[in-house]
């Protein structure tokens, strides 16, 4: 695309979105223009329009692709309550966190404030300070639109996810670090003119030629940020055993399945493994939880948290969960393969698009890797009723916000498995579930669907942080099933 035409696209969004009063810092997420008439057609399908009508259904359509690619207002914080009493940890973290203000910053800035969640109990909120007015200077870096995502969450810049740098960088140097939303900067570039967003003002950790001019890749820090578009603290080494990024969302899930002391669970897709330790905390470590990953380095990671959380309860095992059911029902494993019915209850936290995330200002998935889910996610739908004993309880949950892989999935497994029944979730702090895959209004009140678009406003950010946590999340749906 030329710099008019893309100046142009530009300026007409804008224009839309101040036509539509929503006033916004980035433009809109970036997507595939057929994944972008995909979701519209989700969005604005036959039932919902008939509830909502056109202009509210685009509206809300709108306000999702503009608010996916903003980061929330605020920082959840799940706290490791069966280590330390919750006050507990937010009086440390609120100590540790002074410290790294002193460290990072000559200015005299107020003290973040930690709140509890009114009724999550392991959970702690801190709010991000953005946007920010940053005067953007000339030395630019641009880095990977994951990386910039991960700065605007309150990370620094990792040296891998730099594309390009000033050709004379020296560690020191005042920088701009941008964005590039859809992959096009050469990786080594000096400079780059294409679509890409200003995300603050760091320091340089290291010259040009360490991150570009050696055959190895560098590892570490390459910018510092201390001037960023949305202020929030960074974990990095932060209490890493008292406490535990994780989106809001996330957390509801542990609490829904309601894990007891004493049940053997299993968490069929459970990197990075951060549901996986939630739910033996959850236990009091009393009990068996047994997680499983395809991918070696994940199962690693998880094993590597559990240690770190000082949970035993937990089992990781390398293994495709769409073959966990073994077909000789009477041995007795410790590990997979599994005898049918060997669980009180199961996690499906399935693989699925991910269209939930944010912020995300890029995606550059096809339609076809949009629609490649939902026939991996019934496999192991099944594979988990069938492990899942007589009277247990299956949540299944996604970070996406398309119907086929959330409602329509409800939907075909209330058909495909009579013994399945939907049941209420506690807490339920999300809306209800969405129009358009002919669940009946009893059903959809059951389910749990993180719509931030429903009441996201771009520079809200005075109404209470206990108020706005609930709804300013990622994009994410739980349902939870009962096995007669």
């Amino acid at each position: 695309m030329s710099n008019s035409i893309f100046a142009h696209s530009f300026c007409l969004q804008t224009h839309i979105l101040i036509l539509t009063g929503e006033m916004s810092v980035f433009p809109r997420i970036s997507l595939k223009p057929e994944v972008t008439e995909y979701l519209r057609n989700v969005f604005l399908n036959k039932e919902v329009l008939a509830a909502v009508g056109p202009q509210e259904a685009e509206s809300r359509f709108q306000k999702l692709l503009t608010c996916l690619s903003h980061p929330p207002s605020y920082t959840c914080v799940r706290a490791s309550s069966h280590l330390a009493p919750l006050e507990d940890i937010r009086l440390r973290l609120e100590e540790e966190l002074k410290k790294q203000q002193k460290c990072s910053s000559s200015a005299v800035e107020p003290s973040v404030q930690i709140a509890p969640h009114p009724r999550i109990t392991d959970v702690l909120l801190l709010p991000v300070d953005g946007p920010r007015p940053v005067e953007q200077l000339s030395s630019e870096v641009v880095v990977g639109a994951q990386c910039g995502s991960a700065v605007l969450r309150g990370a620094h810049v990792f040296a891998p996810g730099i594309v390009a740098s000033p050709k004379y960088m020296k560690a020191g140097d005042m920088v701009s670090v941008f964005s590039d939303l859809e992959g096009r900067c050469t990786r080594g570039a000096t400079s780059f003119q294409g679509n890409k967003v200003f995300v603050g003002n760091g320091v340089a950790e290291m010259d040009r030629s360490a991150i570009f001019g050696t055959e190895t890749l560098a590892r570490g820090v390459g910018v510092r940020m201390v001037d960023p578009l949305y202020k929030s603290p960074s974990f990095d080494g932060v209490l890493s055993s008292m406490v535990f990024l994780q989106n809001l969302p996330s957390v509801v899930v542990g609490h829904v399945l309601a894990p007891r002391p004493g049940e053997r669970i299993l968490d069929m897709c459970a990197a990075p493994g951060g549901k996986t330790c939630h739910i033996a905390a959850l236990m009091g470590d009393k009990g068996e939880v047994v997680a499983l990953d395809r991918i070696r380095n994940k199962i690693d990671r998880i094993r590597q948290n559990a240690q770190m959380l000082s949970l035993r309860s937990i089992k990781a095992f390398c293994f495709n969960s769409t073959q966990a059911v073994s077909n000789e029902p009477t041995q007795e494993a410790e590990g997979p393969p599994f005898p049918p019915e060997s669980f009180d209850r199961v996690l499906l936290d399935a693989p699925c698009s991910g269209l939930g995330q944010r912020p995300n200002m890029a995606n550059t998935w096809s339609l076809k890797e949009i629609c490649s889910y939902p026939p991996l996610q019934r496999k192991l739908f099944q594979a988990a009723v069938r492990l899942l004993k007589k009277g247990g309880v299956l949540v299944y949950s996604t970070c996406t916000v398309t119907l086929a892989e959330n409602e329509e999935q409800v939907a075909w497994a209330l058909k495909t498995f009579p013994r399945l029944t939907l049941q209420p979730q506690e807490p339920h702090i999300g809306s209800e579930g969405m129009l358009g895959a002919g669940l009946s209004p009893q059903q959809r009140c059951l389910l749990q669907r993180f719509s931030p678009e429903l009441s996201w406003e771009p520079t809200e950010t005075t109404a209470p942080l206990t108020c706005r946590a609930d709804r300013d999340t990622i994009g994410f749906f739980i349902a939870k099933f009962l096995k007669t």
